[in-house]
């Protein structure tokens, strides 16, 4: 039987996501292992990397909800927005004070409008923007609404100085930029600021707490002992059972329809996401749709395979 699964890795500081990549393809002495998205290098924390079959649902683990902890330096601005980058601007914010900074963070929960750094790997006209930023070039980016359910003060120091250090947990939807957060946060208090340290504690199911580390899994004799299953790493979609009788009509790509259901939830919302299982072997993620033939039934799109 093939190796698939996922890891759950904690990424150091220092090197790239495709370098931690590279390090469990040689563990595994597999080809197929991807990450599921990229931390920067100077960046730690979860990066779940699929092996074998799960590479297929990467993008499932990609979209999911983020949580990182970040520190933010108020009143240095630079041209990343973190620590890496050259510093544009110094301004004393001495200033400001924690009640102030605690009034500005509590504008940026729920939906928020973030415009990406150019430090970005975002395309735009064919070229990713951290290319041109290197070309000296800064283009015009289009806001993105991401969402910020949770943003809280953890600690903070340094207030009545220069430069006070705030330490922040945040959780928020796929697609937001932290750097982006700590800058817009510092320009809100009139100072500029910038991401000064990053540690990413959760993508979806993958905590922090439960991921190893790179030395720990060069370690692993059996390093298939690590590996957490696909419907494992898919528990956040609900499950509909399905006749075995179906499954090979399924694995054609043909939806699923009421007679070929055991078991399915109740109240599902045409577009949702669901794990269509034989028992208890996952076969497929599918689509919820909804059709009117000539009574409303509820039927399923399979969008990936997981059963080859």
């Amino acid at each position: 039987m093939s190796v698939s699964g996922i890891i759950n890795i904690m990424k150091p500081a220092g090197i790239t996501s495709h370098d931690v990549v590279d390090v469990v393809r040689r563990k595994f002495k597999l080809k197929k292992v991807g990450h599921t998205g990229t931390l920067d290098p100077a960046a730690t924390g979860v990066l779940p990397i699929c092996v074998g079959r799960a590479t297929k649902i990467a993008q499932y683990i990609t979209g999911a909800d983020k949580a990182y902890r970040a520190e933010i330096t108020l009143g240095i601005s630079t041209d990343t927005l973190d620590a890496e980058g050259t510093v544009l601007k110094t301004i004393d914010a001495a200033a400001i004070t924690e009640d102030l900074f605690k009034v500005a963070l509590s504008s940026f929960k729920g939906d928020i409008e973030q415009i990406p750094p150019m430090a970005s790997a975002i395309k735009i006209g064919g070229k990713k923007l951290y290319e041109l930023q290197r070309q000296g070039q800064e283009i015009e980016r289009p806001a993105r609404s991401v969402t910020i359910y949770d943003l809280k003060l953890v600690k903070s120091t340094g207030w009545g100085t220069a430069h006070p250090r705030a330490l922040l947990d945040i959780k928020c939807s796929k697609g937001t930029y932290i750097r982006t957060i700590c800058q817009d946060i510092g320009n809100k208090l009139g100072v500029g600021a910038h991401m000064s340290s990053l540690v990413r504690t959760a993508v979806g199911n993958f905590k922090l707490a439960e991921a190893i580390t790179l030395a720990g899994l060069e370690k692993l004799t059996v390093p298939t002992d690590v590996l957490i299953s696909i419907d494992t790493a898919l528990d956040q979609y609900a499950v509909v059972l399905m006749h075995h009788q179906a499954v090979k009509s399924v694995l054609s790509g043909a939806k699923l329809y009421p007679p070929g259901v055991l078991n399915m939830p109740d109240k599902l919302q045409a577009g949702q996401l669901v794990r269509l299982k034989d028992q208890q072997q996952l076969i497929a993620l599918a689509e919820v749709q909804m059709e009117q033939q000539p009574e409303l039934r509820v039927v399923f799109k399979p969008i990936r395979m997981i059963m080859s």
